[in-house]
Formats: C-alpha cells, structure tokens, sequence
C-alpha cells in the first residue's frame, strides 16, 4: 500500500520558484512511486549532498578514500529508507551528516566489521569515537536541544547559511523557497534558536539560582551590556551558566562554530574548516548580509571555541575576577536575614485612578509614630505626592527614570530613559502596594514573570495566585521591594539610558533608590526621612524632574 504524498514544502514560492525540485518534493518521490522516477529523486538527492556527507566521514575516520565513501552511501541508504516510509525531506544535509557520524562509531564498535576495516582502528578516528561517552561536548547541550526543537525549515537555512557559509539561495533552492521568504524565515530561525536555547537554560537549570538568573543573563549579552555584579559572580561558581552565557554569546556573531559543535560534536571544527564556502574571501561577512545584521555583532565572524566572542571573554574574564577577588556566595545569601528591624518602614497610599480629584488622607505605616501624617520633607527623603498622583520614579544612582520600552502591553520591558513627561513613565502606587503604569491603568510592574527581569504585567495578578509579583513595599531609604522576596530590590542593569530594570540582591546602594517628583509638605503628605535627595519643591514644580 503507498503512502499518501507529504504537504508541500512550507513557504512555497509565489512566483516562479521551483519547488517541485525541492528536496522534499523529490523525497516524496521515493514513496510508492515507480522505480524510474524514483531512481531520478535518489540521484539528485545525492548530487546535491553526496561532497559534504562523505567529506565528515573522512574528517571522522581520519582517513581517505573508499572506507568513507562507503560509509556515506551507508548513511544515504539509511535516511532514504526512512523517507521511504514518511520522514519529511527537509533538513536533509545535518540528518545524513549525523547518520554517517553514528554509522562509523557502529561499525568501529563492531569487531567483525573493524576487523576487515582497518581504518576504522586509527587512534584518532573510529577507535576514538568508540571510546568516547558523549558525541556532544557539555558546553553545547543547550545549542543541541534547541535546534532539535526547531522546525525543519529552520534548521535547512540554519545550517547551510551558518555551518556551510552558502548564501540564501541555496536553502531556498533546496526548501522550493524564493530567496525574500527564505531570508525572513532565517532571521525567524536566528530568534527561534535563541529563544530555545534561554528556554532550555532555565527548563535545565540544576538549582534554583540557575532559574532565576535565565533571564539576567539573557537580555544584556543581547544588547552588548555588562552582567550584573551577582550574575558575573555566579558565573565564577557555576559551570551549567558559564556554559549558557558562552552559547548565548555566539548570536552576536558567526553561529557556525556552535551550530557544528552542537548538532555533530565529533570532528566539528574540521568539518566547518572544510566547507568551500568559507575559503571564499568574503565569507567572513556573508552571514551578517545574510540577515540584515541579526547577529547583532554585524561581523559575522566564524569564531573557534579558542577564541570567544568579546561578550564570553569578558564572562569567562568576570568570572576569573570573582574565583579570586570575593567569597563564594549565593544570590539569595542574606535574603533570610531582612527582617522587621531591616525594613524600617512601609508606606502605602490610596488609589487615585483619575488622577484629577481630592485626595482622601495617606497612611504611614512608619516615620511619625504610625499618626497618618508625616513631617515635611528633610534632605534624602524618598516620597510620594500628597495625592496618589502620577509620579515619575528617578534612578538615585543614574538620574534617569523607569521608562517602557516599546509597545504599552503585557509583558512589554522596562529601561531607564531620560526623563520627560511621556506618560510611559508616570506611575502610581496605591495602598495594596501595585505600581500602575499611567499609560495603561490594568498594567503594573511584574517583577516575577521573567526570571528577575521587570516587565509589565496584569495588575489582575494581584487578586490571583502571583498577586504578590506585583506588588511591592517602600522602603525609608526609597527602596522598591517586590513582597515575594523583600531580600531583592528594583534597580537596573547599568547606569546608562536603555538599561534594564531588574532585581538583584538588596545592598542599599544609590542605584536601588528610586526618588519621586518632588510635593510641597501638607497634611496628609508623604515624605519619609532618609539621606542624599534634594529638599521638596514649590508645589507648582511637582510635575517636574530635574
């Protein structure tokens, strides 16, 4: 009985293209078809990958000649009797290279087989690959899950742009693709591949530091920034994210040496060395032109594990710096020690949601003998309006306010920008402890939907399970404290504008005090004593920061 014809390739040319030579077309063609149009397929499948495949069983065997060409056509014959019976024929080149790879540790594994072989017995070939436990190095496991993760598609333009150094037209040849879709689907495969490899940092992580940090290690080796001191310490402790943040530090350049390394482990970096594609002269900036500088480091520069990219250097560089220059320390040492005494006042003020009527008075929990009315301002007072206004929050340290970034929505970061009077950075905070961003009152800061990194949430999540993600507790000192771990406090990932909010370890530094614009002192007034912050100004500047 013969099977029913697969869909046609994803992405199908719109105009002119050929996918009927695609190779999951001709794949099809193996099954239940007669045996000449059969016998066309397997010949062009061959044609088209026949040098590459047999060029890895040499680079495994250490050897020439006729032994790797017979493990080549092994490989061939296995993949086409699966395709044979329904495997999809996309993706074929890192299928067959994978299968010859698996097929000469078999057969080295096979006495009667190496016995009539002996180039399987080479000290750095087969009888090394036999040895060996693990085909994929440590360092890569996160890469490998990823790409298995990905669609077919995806890993065909993945590969051939990245690991084969070809240009586009060649995966889109292959895929029946026309070379605009197959562009936009390699910058979707770029992003996808990332994404699954921060996914498969924090579904992996062997503790619950390792979680947390997912995201703080992400988001700035993205944007070229530094790690946070915590991060770069933690990475001088733990070798599963030292291993993460080396991986994710190849997308801002060449991904061929990690793609290789992940998907065939074994004898990957002469593999990669062998491909035509990069004895070109402008192969070392054909992957950035690719897709229009998605790398990010716009070089697309194919680095070897012996030469890291700027982003792993200065990791493995902060790591060294932090074995030797501090004491070994979880993130969340010290988090059991706050206690009341620690946290010497929280305030609370009602909700204002029109922003325009009287305000009903505001209560102190702390400051003045828990009387409902604080004193006038004195210098370094963290306060809020004596209204539960809009008020804009502003870095102590940086002097930059808490900005969104992009699109107001659900999930939308927050940064540090210059102050202005955009409504992205006016908040309020009401007596159940939820900021409310101005430019949309349902959305609040969540400090624990992104492992660590602030983004905007659902202020309906503080009558649900993660009611306490967004809320938080000010502090004397005007610190923002989330309530499901008042050891961590809001700040941000540098003092520059476009850094991220995140939480890190509460240490009480400038760059975790948060000030607010400034309100004449009345009753019903907020203003809590602290130290370092100008003194209130007249109330006619109150919408002011600078």
């Amino acid at each position: 009985m013969s099977l029913p014809p697969p869909p046609r390739p994803p992405y199908p040319p719109p105009n002119g293209g050929a996918p009927e030579e695609s190779d999951e077309t001709l794949a099809a063609r193996l099954r239940g078809r007669p045996e000449g149009e059969a016998a066309h397929s397997v010949a062009l499948l061959m044609a088209r990958h026949w040098r590459p495949v047999q060029d890895y069983a040499e680079v495994c065997l250490a050897a020439a000649g006729s032994v790797p060409a017979m493990a080549a056509a092994a490989a061939f014959h296995q993949v086409f009797d699966r395709l044979t019976f329904g495997e999809p024929g996309v993706a074929l080149r890192p299928r067959l290279l994978l299968t010859v790879r698996d097929t000469i540790r078999e057969w080295a594994a096979e006495e009667r087989i190496s016995g009539v072989l002996p180039d399987l017995e080479k000290a750095s070939g087969g009888r090394a690959m036999r040895s060996a436990k693990s085909m994929t190095p440590e360092n890569r496991k996160l890469a490998e899950r990823s790409f298995q993760t990905l669609q077919p598609f995806a890993q065909c333009v993945l590969w051939h742009t990245e690991v084969e150094a070809e240009t586009i037209t060649v995966p889109a040849a292959l895929l029946g693709m026309d070379t605009d879709t197959a562009s936009a689907a390699l910058q979707q495969a770029h992003e996808k591949f990332r994404e699954g490899c921060v996914r498969a940092h924090r579904e992996l992580a062997p503790t619950k530091d390792c979680s947390f940090y997912n995201r703080l290690l992400d988001v700035p080796i993205r944007r070229g920034g530094t790690l946070l001191p915590d991060v770069q310490q933690h990475l001088a402790q733990c070798r599963y994210c030292r291993f993460a943040a080396e991986q994710l530090s190849y997308f801002e350049g060449g991904l061929g040496v990690l793609l290789a390394e992940a998907v065939l482990g074994w004898g990957a970096r002469p593999y990669l060395a062998s491909r035509p594609g990069r004895a070109r002269p402008d192969s070392r900036t054909r992957t950035a032109g690719r897709h229009g500088g998605h790398s990010g480091g716009g070089t697309g520069r194919h680095r070897l594990l012996s030469r890291l990219p700027a982003p792993g250097r200065r990791i493995v560089d902060a790591a060294r710096s932090a074995r030797s220059g501090r004491s070994s320390r979880s993130f969340f040492v010290g988090a059991g020690l706050i206690g009341a005494g620690v946290v010497a006042s929280v305030v609370a003020v009602s909700l204002w949601p029109d922003h325009g009527g009287t305000a009903d008075p505001v209560a102190s929990t702390g400051g003045n003998g828990g009387s409902g009315q604080v004193s006038s301002s004195a210098p370094g007072t963290a306060r809020l309006p004596a209204v539960p206004q809009r008020t804009r929050l502003r870095n102590a340290a940086a002097d930059l306010c808490l900005d969104i970034r992009g699109t107001v929505k659900a999930g939308a970061d927050t940064s540090l920008a210059t102050c202005s009077s955009a409504e992205t950075q006016e908040w309020s905070y009401g007596t159940d402890g939820l900021l409310r961003s101005a430019a949309n009152s349902g959305l609040c800061l969540d400090s624990h939907a992104d492992a660590g990194v602030v983004v905007l949430g659902t202020c309906a999540d503080a009558k649900a399970e993660r009611g306490n993600d967004v809320r938080y507790d000010l502090t004397v000192q005007g610190e923002l404290l989330p309530r499901w771990d008042s050891g961590l406090a809001l700040t941000s990932t540098t003092k520059d504008p476009g850094a991220d909010i995140v939480l890190k370890v509460r240490d009480g530094s400038a760059s975790q005090r948060w000030l607010t614009d400034s309100v004449s002192a009345s009753p019903g007034s907020l203003s809590i004593a602290g130290t370092g912050t100008p003194s209130p100004r007249p109330a006619h500047n109150a919408d002011r920061l600078s």
